[in-house]
């Protein structure tokens, strides 16, 4: 099988126009391509439909400083780390982007802190419909509740909300071999990234499966098994400066 052609609306106009395929390298989730795919099998149509994800959003918090602590190095109190896990069991809060400390061009006023506090959550739910300005000042207060900022000290806020930003491994996933074996029936359809193979692959493995699929196509090769054996090791270790710059709020007394 082969897929032929891709139809493309236009968001603006709503038009419909068909574009040729001799390729399709597809990162839309799982669930959704194996839908537009329409499957004859139901029960591949079923398991691919109630694949499970987790959502997630993250809520920019500009301040004038932070209130520091163990290993700030900043007059202003910022710590040095890239992002900091967040184990108080009284927030929802899971993770903290200190985005300064990606680089300094991601802040216009270097005397400023820019933050991002980021929620796992599902479409849906408590936190995913609630009013974005409410979302920001419930997100200000659980910074503040840990001690990290003052409410006073907020500039500025922002939201975004990403869906199906995780892939999840419980649930209809156990037929997630199924669903592979469909879409591998197609010869120039390369499924690849974090969606595109329903697999919790970070930024490297995505571009590594990437890699992979042009490495196919160049070949000629409607084989697969180099796109789907990226990250299926046992263990991941991340090393050098990235990972050490990550560190864990101690939980509250």
């Amino acid at each position: 099988m082969r897929v032929e052609a891709v139809d493309v609306r236009d968001d603006t106009s709503g038009e419909v126009r068909r574009v040729p395929c001799d390729y399709l390298v597809s990162t839309m989730p799982v669930k959704d391509l194996t839908q537009l795919l329409q499957p004859e099998n139901p029960a591949v149509a079923s398991i691919a439909s109630t694949l499970p994800y987790r959502d997630f959003m993250t809520a920019g918090l500009l301040v004038k400083r932070m209130r520091g602590g163990p290993g700030a190095s900043a007059a202003n109190g910022m710590p040095p780390d890239n992002w900091i896990y967040v184990q108080e069991p009284d927030v929802r809060l899971g993770r903290l982007q200190i985005f300064n400390n990606w680089s300094p061009d991601l802040v216009a006023n270097p005397d400023t802190i820019w933050l991002g506090l980021e929620y796992f959550c599902a479409e849906g739910d408590a936190l995913w419909t609630m009013q974005d300005g409410a979302f920001i000042d419930f997100a200000c207060r659980e910074l503040a509740k840990i001690g990290l900022i003052d409410l006073g000290d907020v500039l500025d806020g922002t939201l975004v909300r990403v869906r199906k930003a995780y892939p999840a491994y419980f649930g209809s996933y156990r037929g997630m071999p199924h669903v592979r074996d469909y879409l591998d029936q197609f010869t120039n359809l390369f499924p690849i990234g974090r969606n595109g193979m329903h697999r919790y692959n970070n930024q490297d493995h995505s571009m590594l499966t990437a890699k992979a699929a042009v490495d196919c196509i160049i070949a000629g090769s409607v084989d697969k098994t180099a796109l789907w054996s990226v990250n299926v090791e046992d263990e991941y270790h991340e090393s050098g400066a990235a990972a050490n710059n990550a560190s864990r709020i101690p939980r509250a007394a």
